[in-house]
């Protein structure tokens, strides 16, 4: 036993003044050690019988087979059972729980910033709290012992009245404490430099061991199968008649199993499992760690506690407490071993000392409490700190349910519902866009291993600091530049990334900002980057008040409002529907009717079956141009252009493909989003300066709202389009990629005298929320119906062309709609 200050006193030698700046190895190949305890009273390490042998013989087919025994196994499981699903079979390598779900602090905090996520874990504490124990007769282990978040800062507090005015929508409970009420709580906690407190009286703790053992018997009660002992050594992949790849069956080390559907809930193992099907799970493995203290006189009953400014958490364990956190040099594990099982980790003191200062500092008698044990295991974590969830784009049939950043037995029991709920019928029941692998990252991201392992390690170090609305990652950028990043950049832009891309923010007046390589923070020995100005921009916007920038932004919104000005839009998707089967194909994905003559366009949703909007964009009707051109293709039959957001573009795409697999259309969805560039020119002086540049009639005679053709500008060819999304007139030109500059400059040339400014895309969201306009998944969600929406113009429901979502469109229409999306004016 050794006391946490003479730890610290030991470690103090080794360790540099900022935590932020104490260096380490990158990487640690060590593996497990046995001589390291969990601080539970049961684990399943030792159930089950001891050969190599399954529990069971695996069976010859099943309709679903699960894939990992931890929390996402067994609790999807669960509720594919509680669904009536029948021919169920959860797969175990080892035992249930062995890889990382044993050793888990088993937290659980009901409140968090998304409404979705909210929910999620209330089904959670639901489960283990209420359901499990009036189905099985059994306790799962939930102790509900209340959490505490600590404020040492206005920010801070300011983003927890945030959490709970989320809470009180769904009826959770807390309360906003002075430090002298968090003293009352809490006697043992230093409250002198505390802002204040947010107290939910209703959190917990779970058991690992005593829920997923309780699950497993509530599914098998249901009629699903549990083999322990039995690895996965393969997954069978089919092409079918359209080219569309599907699982076939899952290879054991004790048999073959035919199914239709995997669910890949392994966890850190889960990459491998993926590449058996030629998947790609975009995640990385970590050691993560806390510490077991002896016992504390006084803190019994005392509520969890996390300290988000120490980047530390305090978990009661009976008569002690668990202290761990988040910090800035973890340590990868980079050679993930096949047979690491109930397996610890030797915990490198030099890393974790950080967490101790802040504990001491928050509880200080635990500067005199002896260490009991160390508890460092592995875990997944992922590139945008949330879970990889849904059916992965490269085979049909294969779903991932893993990476859950040390989060998967408090957002378990919710996640495990909704991904029951997708297998069963297609889709969630909830709006799970921020964990669909579909959605949230581009194909040349998800085995891109620099980006997954840099973008990885910022949401882990940065998990507990403050969520500010325009905060921009340091790590993983200028992977994905648009032909006109370099001329941008030199006047000043202020670049946001979206899967990958480097889109225009604001234009700043002190000059170039670049987006520097990663410096980790400067863990690891780098050093980190001196004079770094996009860093210094970015800091200066933490805040949830108006930003220090707020008028140079308010600028170009009025320069676009009274002149012109040029948005680069070139991030945007840009798609090709065609063939045969064209035109039946659109007519069924799109809620508007463009099935009109080439050179219209139209604005349209797109919805899914319940009638919920699962995309807005815009619909070209093109004619057949030359081969290989990415302006005007070559096809047999219709062709339509498809222009969507950027940052929802690759979830445009999965829906799209979805969709044309499942009714078999003869047509192909092309991807020219890296070969067109997009500028849109807007502003009342729009007219006057494109008049100078295309070659073509811009008359609204001539060239109408809505409308679009091919036309030169500088001598190059491009397609402009007469629409906005800012409310003012203007038009975009969508522009090969190798003449972008020369257009771009002869645009910016021309309206020189005419007050032409850069706008980035700060401008646009004030602009088009000024006009009422919609942003998909910012203002309206799958969730929202366009009848909610105000967008039931865009329903062809005066025709009788059917289309994905119509008849609950029409069924909500006759019922009557009982919410509306509304846009206030305030004043200032």
């Amino acid at each position: 036993m050794s006391h946490l200050s003479r730890a610290w006193r030991a470690a103090a030698p080794r360790r540099l003044p900022a935590p932020w700046r104490s260096p380490r190895p990158f990487s640690s190949a060590s593996g497990p050690t046995a001589e390291k305890s969990v601080p539970y009273q049961r684990t399943l390490q030792g159930e089950g019988p001891a050969s190599g042998e399954p529990s069971r013989p695996p069976p010859a087919s099943a309709q679903v087979v699960v894939v990992g025994g931890g929390s996402l196994g067994c609790q999807t499981t669960y509720h594919l059972a509680k669904m009536g699903v029948s021919g169920v079979v959860l797969l175990e390598r080892d035992r249930l729980t062995s890889g990382t779900t044993w050793h888990t602090a088993g937290l659980l905090w009901q409140l968090r910033p998304s409404d979705v996520e909210v929910e999620l874990l209330a089904h959670t504490r639901d489960v283990v709290s209420r359901d499990l124990p009036a189905e099985t007769g059994l306790h799962t282990g939930w102790v509900e012992n209340g959490g505490l978040f600590i404020a040492s800062n206005k920010q801070r507090l300011d983003e927890y009245k945030r959490l709970m005015s989320l809470g009180k929508v769904y009826g959770v409970e807390s309360h906003v404490l002075s430090p002298s009420q968090t003293k009352d709580l809490y006697p043992l906690m230093n409250v002198g430099d505390l802002y204040g407190t947010l107290y939910v009286p209703k959190d917990g703790t779970m058991d690992p061991a005593g829920t997923c053992s309780t699950l497993a018997r509530a599914a098998t009660a249901r009629g699903a199968t549990i083999i322990e002992n039995c690895p996965v050594t393969g997954i069978q992949v089919r092409t079918d008649d359209f080219g569309v790849k599907r699982v076939h069956a899952v290879e054991t080390a004790h048999g073959t199993i035919q199914t239709p559907c995997v669910v890949n809930c392994a966890g850190v193992w889960a990459r491998a499992l993926g590449q058996l099907a030629g998947v790609h799970v975009p995640l990385v493995g970590m050691h993560h760690a806390y510490v077991v203290t002896e016992r504390i006189e006084g803190i019994q009953n005392m509520p969890n506690v996390r300290d988000h400014d120490a980047s530390v958490y305090l978990r009661l364990q009976g008569d002690a407490l668990s202290v761990g956190g988040y910090e800035s040099n973890p340590i990868f594990w980079e050679e993930v071993s096949e047979k690491f099982a109930f397996g610890l980790f030797d915990l490198d003191w030099d890393v974790f000392m950080q967490h101790i200062e802040g504990a001491v500092n928050r509880v200080p008698v635990l500067e005199k409490t002896g260490i009991k044990s160390t508890v460092c295991g592995p875990e997944s974590f992922t590139a945008d700190h949330k879970p990889l969830m849904g059916e992965a784009p490269e085979v049909r049939g294969f779903f991932l349910g893993c990476g859950f950043n040390s989060a998967g037995m408090m957002l378990g029991g919710g996640c495990g519902r909704e991904l029951a709920h997708w297998i069963v019928h297609g889709r969630p029941e909830k709006d799970m866009y921020g964990y669909d692998i579909r959605q949230r990252f581009h194909h040349s991201l998800t085995d891109n291993n620099r980006w997954i392992r840099e973008r990885s390690h910022e949401s882990y170090a940065k998990n507990y600091s403050v969520v500010f609305p325009h905060d921009e990652p340091l790590a993983g950028r200028n992977v994905r530049k648009d032909p006109l990043h370099e001329e941008l950049l030199r006047q000043g832009c202020v670049f946001q990334e979206r899967h990958g891309w480097e889109r225009p923010g604001w234009f700043s007046p002190g000059g170039a900002a670049p987006v520097l390589d990663y410096d980790y923070y400067g863990a690891y020995g780098r050093e980190r980057h001196r004079d770094y100005t996009y860093n210094r921009l970015l800091g200066d916007e933490y805040t949830f008040d108006f930003p220090p920038h707020h008028d140079i932004i308010k600028n170009e919104c009025l320069t676009c409002r009274n002149a012109l000005a040029l948005f680069d839009m070139s991030y945007f998707g840009k798609f090709y529907l065609v063939g045969p089967e064209a035109t039946k194909a659109a007519d069924w994905l799109f809620s508007a009717d463009v099935s009109k003559a080439p050179g219209s366009t139209v604005y349209t949703c797109m919805l899914n079956q319940r009638g919920g909007v699962e995309s807005d964009l815009t619909v070209s009707r093109i004619s057949p141009g030359a081969p290989g051109s990415p302006l005007a293709p070559a096809f047999e039959g219709d062709g339509y252009y498809l222009a969507i957001g950027g940052a929802v573009a690759q979830h445009n795409w999965s829906h799209i493909s979805t969709v044309l697999q499942d009714m078999k259309f003869q047509c192909k969805l092309l991807d020219c989003s890296e070969e067109l560039g997009m500028m849109s020119i807007q502003g009342p002086l729009s007219r006057v300066v494109l008049q100078e540049v295309l070659d073509t009639d811009l008359s609204n005679e001539a060239f109408p709202f809505s409308t679009h053709r091919i036309t030169t500008a500088a001598g190059c060819e491009v397609r402009a389009m007469r629409l906005s999304f800012v409310g003012e007139m203007g038009w975009e030109l969508h522009v090969p990629r190798a003449d972008c500059v020369k257009v771009y400059r002869a645009v910016m040339e021309a309206g020189a005298r005419h007050g032409i400014a850069n706008a980035g895309y700060r401008a646009i969201d004030s602009l088009s929320i000024e006009k009422g306009y919609r942003h998909w998944h910012a203002d309206l969600r799958p969730d929202d119906t366009p009848l909610e929406a105000g967008l039931a113009f865009t329903c062809k429901l005066k025709s009788s062309i059917p289309f994905l979502g119509r008849e609950a469109v029409e069924a909500q229409k006759a019922k009557g709609i009982f919410r509306r999306l509304v846009c206030f004016t305030t004043e200032q």
